[in-house]
Parts: structure tokens; C-alpha cells; sequence
């Protein structure tokens, strides 16, 4: 706050005056409380620490409380120009941000202020590293744009203080942005997740996290008067990164974001600084000459447009390193925060930063007896404190006679005053940044993890967003069962009976005997040995009961509260993924040089991982239970009444519908349980009602091509990542059609089919492993209308996936199908040219020979273009770019790889509107193709 309104508000109060607002409206509400704490303390020092203030009305109220109903008015008109006062009562979902519109469809620029949020969640969604710009593009011809009078023109009041020792300082006070005027985006952002619920604010972060935006951590809410401190939204958030040196296996770290420890940084601004804080964080989290934009500053398009509402933000970022010396600015992982707003309109902020900080970097260019006294309360704290100064633009003298004071206090030297100017080098600067921050991190200081920050947020009175009675209720949960698991292998033969061995048997069975009913004519008495043998084993499973943690998961998911039920699904992985390390782990670059023998792919005759346990093996169970029970009373062994597992398939569908991927096959007996599967489409069908009209689009690939995060930056699912962190089965996730678009784009929802772990990449000739595979791929393509291949290699064509296409082809059921080619290896590459789409598509191979002999189709399939009826000028074949621009753990989602899956998704429901993909199925179609196949 500038000193001239400080005295103008001196003065007003000498005269009787108790509000700015009647002089000055313009000015911000929460600049009017600074102006009037300032005022209060300049009183108090004229007429002596006994003499009191009173305000107009009578009151000595606390600083927090003046000027209510303004501070209020403010937050509700950004969210009313936005869009967003709608979601005040009733949160913002993450189903609501998934949604297929036409907007889906449509690479739109926003319009008016209300587009924005929509806009910004779309692109977040696509990892788009251009999410934060709020540019909007009016549409309105120049010509028919009203002319402003000059009596319409409200006159802009300015200040400046002639008594200052620079010649004059202006401050001007802006209004709310107007429909035609830009949102500064860390308004947006902390506009939208007040208005989202836990769940969409943790979908924000995670994706903010993959752009390598700056996150926020504490969010600020003037119209409640609380600030919350965003613990729960940054679970989701898992990083890698390599200790340093030497880089391997063995230096590989991944661990969530709340729970590793590590030195933190922060920069704060008091009064007006002349040097950026955010700039000068981006410039030491930067190495080379690349700058990274992580926190957004004045420099980027709209960063000079005021901040209405999100002054007292808290930001955080990390630098991770890579385990190359040359990349690597810091040898271990370092977080900086970044606080909006001065320290002195936002000391609460202020005083958490120098409570979980290492050290503290303070910007100003003046230090005032306010800020004097505000910092020397900070007598004792063990936090280091260092100064940026810009001498020329503020009192030399006054601050150094401050800074004498401060330096024993708290406990600094002159080294820990930086002086920046104009004529300042700054690479120079950024180094001396650098060097100050490596060496308190070298040496003992304060490291803590987001919980342990969390917990000091509490004692100063910051709500914290996991305290919540469901979010606790559901941990509580958790923890009850995963106390338990000690010995994972144990655990799985004691408390998941069902599976293993008695689910491979009965599945074994299952398959031997739908291969005797589909041969010419089967011996009845095989057939009914086949039957005898299943109904045992059905029978030892069904005399089983639930383990007691089968128990409390089922109780977990058959809360009546929704809220309470999703927070328990969310802690159950977080939860599990934990007990079962130490597990097979290994980087990246690591998995992705694992080179096959044949076809560049890898020999999955062997497990590469051993499937880690998740909610997956908990959901498997239920559905055993289910099949047992199933089985017996088709067979007449068991009454219906007497079903004790019916409802199973009913909880399932809430967990669908809300989100979680469910198992379609079993990645460890590669079988489909075909009743707990139609069991639970038939409840959906029964859910949706009018709403039943399905598209099935499927993803199928080697692991470690990158189709589950193809699909999730597509759709914003949540199919698992990564080869050794991930079950090996096919899952599907449901997407719902807004019913303004379901008419035009023919369905009402879309079930999206990733084949995970279960299509290897070789051609065994005698292999069972292969047949299965083949069988699979059959089955996932047989149920879809659009199939999403994705391969590594330009001739990196899965045995099984060919099999596939050659017995759809005699059936006649064949997807609209993509290929989508990912470059693994580059940051980035040019599209595919016409002689490349045809060299995939001509190019005769070993394996598309074999597969035709083994299909008894002879030579007549030399090439895939023969095979698919493919059309090279149709666009079947895709070239998606690097995921990663620059090196990962530092690197951000490249744009062009956003914008190309922006594309392939465009066309994708561009084929389904026009009717290019099979015909569209109702559930009940669905539930007899799922049969038949």
C-alpha cells in the first residue's frame, strides 16, 4: 500500500472519517483494511499506545472484520462473471468437467468470461500447456462496438506522494474486469477450485502438476474469511526423479509428493518490489538459457492484469532432479513457494511460510516501521531470512537503518542482503540465488512434507481440506485394513481365497467348456464332466465367506454417503500402493530399452512385474463371490432366495459411474467372469433407463506405448500408467454425452476399453499364451466400434491384434480403427508424410505371413493394407509427437503432443457422429455380443 494513502487515510480519520470508500471508491476493499491498519498504528504512534481508535459506528473491530460486505460483493461478482455462482452450493464435479459436447469437438477460443473455466478445464484436461492463457477473442465487428461519451467516463482518481524522494509515484486502482476485459488467471484458478468439489480440485492439480504449472497450496477465500490449505488435492500427485550421481536402477526414486521430505523455499514481497518474484523463481528452476514459466509473471500475456481475488495465493513447485549432472541445478529435490499479495495484507500466509521454510527471500524496495515491527515478531524462528533490494527505487537510508535493527534479530549478515537493480546481470543474480539456496540445503535446516507442513497450518488456524468428516472416516478405513497386510503373498492366499488357484481352475473349465459347445458335436459325456468339475469347484468358492478385510472394503463401498464412498476408493490406492513396496521398479528409460526378440516388442510368455495388489484384487473377489453364486443357481444347486452377493454388481456400478476403471478381463487368468460382467451391464442398463445408446471405443497395444495416456489425456480417465505400476487386465471407464449433444452425436455414453498388460508382442507358434492373447484382442475389437491401436514402432504390429482383424474380417464385424505410431524416444518429430502412412501399410512382414497361414488364409493377406481395407489418404494412421518437451523429471507435456491428441480425438467422434463406426448398441446388444464372443 502506497505511503500517500496511508496518510490520506490519516487525515480522513482526523477529520472523522472511518471510510476510504467515501473519497476514494475505487479502491480494493482489502487495500482499504491495509490502509486503515496502517492509519491505526501511525495513531496509536502520535498519540501514544494507551489512546484507542474507534471506527465510525462505534466498534474497535479486528482488521479481518472491516469492510465485510465489500470484500464479499468482490468474490461474488468474479464468480458471476465467470459463471461459476451456480456451483457455490452444489460443487463442480469431475464428471460435470468430462462431459462430450459439441464444444469437444471444437478447437474454440473463449468469448466472453463465462467460457473461460470450461476453456481452461478442457485444455488442462489435454495437458495443454497453454491452459493458463485467458485471451479471449471477441466476436464482435469493430464497426458495431458502442463509442464511450465522454461524460460515461468515470475520471480515474490518482495518488502519488510529491513528499517521496523519487519524483513521483502512481497508483492507480482498478475496477472488476468487465465481460470484454481479460481475467487474470490465477483468478480464474482460484475462482474455479472454490467452486469445485475435492475431487475436481485434485484432478486440477495432478494435471496442473504434468504441465509443470506452479501449484496451488494454500488457497485463499475472502468471502468466508478462511484460507485453506490444499493437502488432499495434492495426494493424487506421484513424481520420479534419480538421486545424484551415479544415475541408475538403484538411484531411481518415486514417492507422492506429500510424503517425501524436502528442503523449502520461500519468496514473499513486501509493499512494492521492483523485481518479480515469480520471474526470478523461473529463472533459478530453469537451467540453461530455456526459461520455464512454471509460476505465472507480469511478462506473460495478461500478467499485468490486476489480481481481483487471488492475492494470498500460496504456490509451490519443485525441482527434481534427473541424475545428470550437466541438467541438474540442485543434486536433491527442492520445493519454492510463492506467496501473492504483500506480507503485510497477508501475514497469517506470511507467517506458515516462515514456519515450514528453510529460508525465506524477502523482495522490497522500501522497508517501513510496520513491516520493521511485522518482521521483527520474528525474533527467535529458526528460519534464514535474505533481502532482495532495489536501492534506486526506495530510501537508502531508511532501509539500511532497518536492516542494522533486523540483522541481529534475525540472526542474518550482511551476505544475506542481495541488492538487484537494473543494470544488475542477471544471470549473475540467479547464480547467487542458486548458490545461497544449495547451500542451506546442504547444510542442517528444516525439511518438511506436505503433511508436516499441513499439520503447522492447523496451529495457526488455516483449514486444511483432507479434515473433513468423510475424507477422515474413509482414511480411518483404510488404514484399519492395510495395517493388516504384511507379507503381500500371505495376504493374497489368506484374505483373497477366491482367487489363485480356484479362479483358474473354474476358469480353465469355463473355456474347455465353451470350446466343447462351439465344436461340431461334443460327447455329452465330456461335456457334463466339464460341467460336474465347474459346479465343484463353484460350490468349494461359494463355501467360502468374505475375509474380513473383503468386508470392510465391501462396507467401504456401500456407504450411503457418495462423498464418503469415493474418498475410501482414492485412500484404498493410495493406501496399497504404499504396503506393496519395495516392488519391481524401474525408470522409465529403463523399461522402454527392453527390447523383444521379435517384432521390437516384449516376450510376455513370463510376467515382466508381479502384479502389485490394488482395489482391482478386492473388486476381483466380489466378483467371484458373485460368479460362485451365479453358477449355482443357473444349476438349480442353490434357491434365488437365498443369494447373499446379489447387490455385488449394483456397488460396482456406483464405483463405474463415479469414475474407477472396473476389470473387464483378468489380467492373471486372462478369462473374462462373464456373469459379475453382464451382471454389471445390466444394472447400468437398468440405471441409465432411456439413456442405454453405447459406443464401445477400445485402445489396444503393447504395454509401454503410451495408449492408457493416450486415452486419459483424450478423456480424462484414470486408466493406470506405466509398466511396472499397473495391472496386467483390461479395464473400461464410462464417459457420458451431454443430452444436448447425445442426439447429434448418436449415443448417449461411451465405454472406453484399454487393454493394459494383456496383448504381448510375440509370435509363439505352439504358444497357449499367444492363443489367449489372440482371443482377447478378438473379443475387445469383436465389442467395439472404434479401435485405437497403438504401436511403438512403425512396424511394430502385435501378432495378436492381426489375428484379431483376420477373424473379425471372416465375421464381418469390423471397428472403424486408427493406428496411432508414438515417438517414445524424440521431444518431438514431424507428422507423418503419405510414403510413410503407405510404407507401414505395404510393407509385407514375417508376421502378417505367419498370422494369414495360421488363420488357413494362405498368401491372399501379405500386407496390412490388404488385411484392413486401409485407405492411406483417410488418415488411418497417426503420428503422435513426444509426450515429454525436454527431460523428464523437469519436463512438461509437449504442446504439440497435446494438440495431436486433440486432433485424433476430434476425429475420433467426428467417424462416430457420421456414422463411420459399426452400427451403435443399446446395453441389452452389448450384454448378447459379450456372450457370444
Amino acid at each position: 500500500m502506497a505511503f500517500i494513502v496511508l496518510r490520506i487515510e490519516v487525515e480522513l480519520l482526523v477529520k472523522g472519517h472511518s471510510d476510504l470508500g467515501e473519497v476514494a471508491p475505487e479502491i480494493k476493499a482489502s487495500e482499504r483494511r491495509t490502509a486503515v491498519a496502517i492509519a491505526d498504528l501511525e495513531w496509536r504512534e502520535m498519540e501514544g499506545d494507551d489512546c484507542e481508535f474507534h471506527y465510525g459506528d462505534g466498534t474497535n473491530e479486528a482488521q479481518d472484520g472491516d469492510f465485510p460486505a465489500v470484500e464479499r460483493s468482490r468474490l461474488q461478482e468474479m464468480l458471476s462473471l465467470l459463471g461459476l455462482e451456480t456451483y457455490q452450493l452444489q460443487k463442480l464435479s469431475l464428471q460435470d468437467s468430462l462431459q462430450i459436447s459439441s464444444d469437444s469437438m471444437k478447437n474454440w477460443a473463449p468469448q466472453v468470461p463465462k467460457d473461460l473455466p470450461w476453456n481452461f478445464l478442457r485444455k488442462l484436461q489435454a495437458l495443454n500447456a497453454e491452459a493458463r492463457n485467458t485471451t479471449m477473442v471477441l466476436d464482435v465487428p469493430p464497426d458495431a462496438r458502442p463509442v464511450e461519451k465522454e461524460s460515461q467516463m468515470e475520471e480515474e482518481i490518482i495518488y502519488w506522494d510529491t513528499a517521496d524522494d523519487i519524483s513521483a509515484d502512481i497508483y492507480s486502482f482498478s475496477e472488476l474486469p468487465t465481460p470484454d476485459t481479460p481475467v487474470n488467471p490465477l483468478d480464474l484458478l482460484c475462482a474455479l477450485l472454490l467452486s469445485s468439489d475435492s475431487f475436481l480440485q485434485q484432478e486440477i492439480v495432478v494435471k496442473m502438476s504434468l504441465c509443470q504449472f506452479a501449484l496451488p497450496l494454500v488457497l485463499p477465500d475472502s468471502e468466508n474469511h478462511y484460507h485453506t490449505f490444499l493437502l488432499w488435492a495434492m495426494r493424487g500427485i506421484v513424481r520420479t526423479w534419480w538421486s545424484q550421481p551415479p544415475r541408475g536402477v538403484g538411484s531411481f526414486r518415486e514417492d507422492s509428493v506429500v510424503l517425501f521430505r524436502a528442503p523449502a523455499f520461500a519468496f514473499v514481497r513486501m509493499e512494492v518490489s521492483s523485481n518479480s518474484k515469480s520471474q526470478l523463481l523461473n529463472a533459478v528452476l530453469s537451467p540453461g538459457h530455456r526459461q520455464r514459466d512454471c509460476f505465472w509473471h507480469r511478462d506473460l500475456n495478461l500478467g499485468t492484469n490486476p489480481r481481483e481475488i487471488a492475492d494470498g495465493l500460496v504456490e509451490i513447485s519443485w525441482f527434481l532432479p534427473s541424475g545428470r549432472e550437466d541438467l541438474d541445478i540442485f543434486p536433491e529435490p527442492v520445493a519454492f513457494l510463492n506467496l501473492r499479495g504483500d506480507i503485510g495484507s497477508h501475514w497469517l500466509q506470511f507467517k506458515l511460510l516462515t514456519e515450514i521454510s528453510s529460508a525465506v527471500f524477502i523482495l522490497t524496495d522500501n522497508i517501513s516501521k510496520k513491516e520493521y515491527k511485522l518482521l521483527y515478531s520474528m525474533k527467535g524462528s529458526a528460519t534464514k531470512y535474505y533481502f532482495i533490494l532495489s536501492p534506486y527505487r526506495g530510501k537508502r537510508n531508511t532501509n539500511l537503518r532497518f536492516l542494522n535493527k533486523l540483522i541481529p534479530v534475525l540472526k542474518m549478515d550482511h551476505s544475506h542482503v542481495l541488492v538487484k537493480v537494473s543494470s544488475t546481470d542477471s544471470a549473475s543474480f540467479v547464480r547467487r540465488v542458486r548458490s545461497i539456496v544449495a547451500h542451506v540445503a546442504r547444510s542442517p535446516c528444516r525439511r518438511l512434507s506436505l503433511e508436516e507442513m499441513a499439520n503447522a497450518a492447523r496451529k495457526l488456524g488455516l483449514k486444511v481440506d483432507e479434515d473433513c468428516e468423510e475424507c477422515q472416516r474413509a482414511k480411518d478405513r483404510m488404514e484399519r485394513i492395510t495395517r493388516k497386510i504384511k507379507d503381500l503373498d500371505a495376504y493374497r492366499r489368506d484374505e483373497l481365497r477366491l482367487q489363485g488357484d480356484p479362479w483358474r481352475k473354474a476358469a480353465q473349465v469355463e473355456k474347455e467348456l465353451c470350446q466343447v459347445q462351439w465344436a461340431g458335436d461334443p460327447p455329452e459325456k465330456h461335456r457334463a464332466e466339464l460341467r460336474h468339475r465347474l459346479l465343484e469347484l463353484r460350490m468349494q468358492q461359494n463355501g467360502h465367506d468374505p475375509a474380513w478385510g473383503v468386508q470392510e472394503f465391501i462396507t467401504g463401498v456401500s456407504s450411503p454417503s457418495l462423498g464418503e464412498k469415493q474418498y475410501f476408493l482414492r485412500w484404498m490406492e493410495w493406501g496399497l500402493a504404499r504396503v506393496a513396496q519395495p516392488r519391481l521398479r524401474q525408470p522409465p528409460e529403463t523399461i522402454l530399452t527392453l527390447r523383444p526378440k521379435h517384432c521390437g516388442a516384449v516376450d510376455f510368455s513370463e510376467a515382466l512385474w508381479p502384479e502389485p495388489l490394488g482395489v482391482e484384487h478386492f473388486l476381483r473377489e466380489m466378483g467371484q463371490f458373485y460368479e460362485a453364486e451365479s453358477c449355482l443357481v443357473e444349476a438349480g444347486k442353490l434357491p434365488a432366495g437365498q443369494r447373499r452377493f446379489a447387490h455385488f454388481p449394483g456397488l460396482a456400478l456406483e464405483l463405474l459411474l463415479r469414475g474407477l476403471p472396473l476389470e473387464l478381463i483378468d489380467g492373471s487368468t486372462l478369462s473374462t467372469p462373464l456373469r459379475w460382467v453382464t451382471g454389471l451391464l445390466k444394472e447400468l442398463h437398468i440405471r441409465l433407463e432411456r439413456r442405454s445408446r453405447l459406443v464401445v471405443l477400445s485402445a489396444l497395444g503393447v504395454p509401454g506405448t503410451g495408449k492408457s495416456t493416450l486415452l486419459n489425456t483424450m478423456f480424462g480417465l484414470r486408466f493406470a500408467t506405466g509398466r511396472g505400476c499397473g495391472p496386467r487386465g483390461a479395464f473400461m471407464q464410462l464417459i457420458t454425452v451431454a443430452e444436448s449433444f447425445s442426439q447429434d452425436l448418436g449415443c448417449d455414453h461411451i465405454l472406453v476399453i484399454d487393454s493394459g498388460g494383456l496383448i504381448g508382442g510375440t509370435l509363439t507358434a505352439a504358444g497357449e499364451r499367444f492363443e489367449l492373447e489372440a482371443s482377447l484382442a478378438t473379443l475387445i475389437m469383436g465389442l467395439s466400434n472404434v479401435t485405437v491401436v497403438s504401436l511403438a514402432e512403425t512396424r511394430d504390429i502385435p501378432p495378436a491384434i492381426l489375428h484379431a482383424f483376420l477373424r473379425l474380417e471372416k465375421t464381418g464385424h469390423m471397428p472403424n480403427y486408427q493406428f496411432v505410431y508414438q515417438n517414445l524416444h524424440e521431444v518431438s518429430a514431424p507428422g507423418p508424410k503419405p510414403r510413410e502412412r503407405r510404407q507401414l501399410l505395404d510393407q509385407p512382414s514375417d508376421v502378417s505371413r505367419a498370422a494369414a497361414q495360421m488363420e488357413k488364409q494362405g498368401d491372399g493377406i501379405r500386407t496390412l493394407a490388404d488385411l484392413a481395407f486401409c485407405d492411406p489418404e483417410r488418415q488411418h494412421i497417426w503420428h503422435i509427437p513426444g509426450l515429454w518437451h525436454g527431460v523428464p523429471p523437469m519436463a512438461a507435456v509437449s504442446l504439440g503432443y497435446s494438440e495431436a491428441i486433440f486432433e485424433l480425438k476430434r476425429c475420433l467422434l467426428e467417424n462416430i457422429r457420421n456414422g463411420l463406426s459399426n452400427q451403435n448398441k443399446n446395453i441389452q446388444q452389448l450384454i448378447e455380443l459379450v456372450r457370444r464372443l
